[in-house]
């Protein structure tokens, strides 16, 4: 069992004044980890604690939770720019590793800023009219409104009928996921210590994050002009929309190489999934 490393703590102000917080740890060449949705730099401790013998580790929280600022009423992806660029002005790191959205996130800032030297995308999230995207898309107007009145269960039950993940339970009726999701945020609020963000202020994040997605359509040829060796990544338990999404990336990205991990899924980066097996691939790529 890997035990994470104490961190420090610092940030950085984006270019539209917003705060960008960050754990610090390890040292030697700087290397940023950046969540996808629903996470924060909680869930992206054991990948960091794995990587700091070898790397100055710096993990975000994205604006919108926990060490950082709100999301502002501007937000797109180039705000995820402009957050990115800050926190590789100061702190002068030169990699960058990003799963799901933070993987888009991280080769989007790289079309534009060539002190990205090297990009690792584990299962990047671009819209190419993925059926499940679409799905997923259909129900973020209920899951808003249910996140409006304050029904964050509810909302989360919205999310998991919505993506039918996990397998494991989305098929239960409704009132019972309901239940379930209540018990489950109570829990979670109860262990939540120190700098962690509790579940119930993550989910709110989500309709922001889907929506970026959405608009990634027809962007696919931009990413043609990054200049960074990219490192594409992917499960081998994943779903068919992450290969597919690979592969429309290895036609246009002009320094890539491509892997798949065996026994991996969507969730595997982060500290509930299987980081070890990421940490070596990641220190294979950047040293």
């Amino acid at each position: 069992m890997t035990k994470n490393k104490s961190y420090t703590k610092d940030s950085v102000t984006s270019k539209d004044g917003t705060t960008i917080g960050y754990r610090r740890m390890g040292s030697g060449p700087g290397i940023i980890l950046l969540h996808g949705g629903i996470n924060a730099s909680q869930h992206l401790m054991k990948l960091g604690t794995l990587l700091s013998d070898e790397f100055t580790v710096y993990i975000p929280d994205r604006r919108g939770r926990g060490l950082s600022g709100p999301i502002g009423d501007n937000y797109n992806i180039e705000r995820e720019d402009e957050d990115l660029n800050a926190i590789i002005n100061e702190t002068g790191a030169h990699y960058v590793f990003g799963t799901a959205d933070g993987a888009l996130f991280a080769l989007h800032a790289a079309i534009s800023n060539p002190d990205i030297h090297k990009v690792a995308a584990y299962e990047p999230l671009f819209y190419l009219g993925q059926p499940e995207l679409d799905l997923l898309e259909s129900t973020m107007h209920r899951f808003a409104q249910e996140v409006d009145q304050g029904k964050v269960a509810d909302a989360m039950v919205t999310g998991i009928k919505g993506a039918q993940s996990p397998k494991s339970i989305y098929w239960l009726p409704r009132f019972l996921l309901t239940s379930f999701s209540k018990i489950a945020l109570i829990l979670d609020a109860r262990n939540v210590k120190g700098d962690d963000i509790p579940l119930r202020d993550l989910i709110p994040t989500m309709p922001s994050e889907i929506e970026l997605v959405r608009k990634t359509e027809g962007t696919i040829e931009d990413y043609k002009d990054v200049s960074a060796e990219v490192l594409l990544m992917m499960g081998s338990k994943s779903r068919d929309a992450f290969k597919d999404t690979l592969d429309a990336l290895e036609k246009v990205l002009p320094h890539s190489n491509r892997i798949e991990l065996e026994g991996l899924d969507h969730g595997s980066a982060q500290d509930y999934g299987k980081p070890e097996i990421i940490a070596q691939e990641l220190k294979h790529f950047f040293l």
